[in-house]
């Protein structure tokens, strides 16, 4: 069905890679609309409770398609970077959280698609970077507003204007990436962690997302309130009779989605 990405589900957990390794997985516009309609198909499956994105071969994504960009005039440039910000934005706001499984290169938009995804954990291979100045551009999927919102405005602005890679060390330290792990261990570490939140209730942790997203640039008063009405959400679903049950009954709890 897909010709640039590869998707699969295993034990309630989405694995999808893009791979077009001989183009270091580069993002050009039948990446972006294969990866649109995937996240479409995601967001509908409802048994799904985690999703692991990564890239084949040596690169994340190694940025947006640079031969492709280079024949843009600014009226299509402008649709290009239309269509990005739609599929990052997309896969931020998925129900389930998505795990950025950073293999090798995260650069431009790969860097900007890891960003997009709910926490980045890293190969000690990995390398970050946002290098458009470098090349007469600017980040055009939202990265010059999410790498702000994750390593703060100063930091952003100075890997930004300079064009710096940075390895998976300076990434953790800087609140980039989350964890950094050696490169075998990437994808079970990953799938670990996907477990572990598959393992918990499933309307919660989709309603926790949503307060975290939406109350993030809000003023506190009004991201307080935005908890306080999400709040009885999961007291109307199974899962929550369920948790509290097998709390007092000193069991574990098993989680229906419901």
């Amino acid at each position: 069905m897909y010709e640039t990405i590869k998707y699969e589900v295993k034990e309630n957990i989405g694995y999808i890679t893009i791979n077009r390794p001989k183009a270091m997985n580069a993002l050009n516009s039948q990446v972006l609309d294969e990866l649109q309609s995937l996240i479409e198909e995601v967001s509908k499956d409802e048994e799904l409770r985690a999703v692991i994105l990564t890239g084949e071969g040596k690169a994340f994504v190694a940025g947006a398609d640079i031969v492709e960009m280079s024949k843009m005039n600014p009226v299509e440039a402008r649709a290009f970077a239309i269509k990005g910000h739609g599929v990052m934005n997309a896969l931020e706001n998925l129900r389930m959280p998505v795990i950025a499984a950073v293999n090798g290169f995260a650069l431009g938009g790969g860097c900007e698609l890891s960003m997009a995804c709910d926490f980045r954990i890293a190969s000690e291979k990995a390398k970050f970077g946002q290098p458009e100045v470098g090349l007469g551009l600017i980040p055009g999927f939202c990265g010059t507003q999410r790498l702000s919102r994750l390593v703060g405005k100063g930091m952003a602005k100075y890997l930004i204007y300079t064009a710096d890679m940075i390895d998976a060390a300076e990434a953790l330290r800087i609140g980039l990436v989350e964890k950094v792990v050696a490169p075998e261990e990437l994808l079970p570490e990953c799938e670990k962690i996907a477990k572990t939140i598959a393992s918990k209730a499933p309307i919660a942790v989709a309603v926790a997302k949503d307060c975290i997203n939406n109350g993030f640039n809000a003023d506190m008063k009004t991201a307080s309130q935005y908890e306080v009405n999400a709040f009885g959400i999961p007291f109307a679903s199974e899962d929550l009779v369920e948790g509290t049950t097998a709390f007092i009954e000193k069991r574990k709890a098993v989680f229906k989605n419901k």
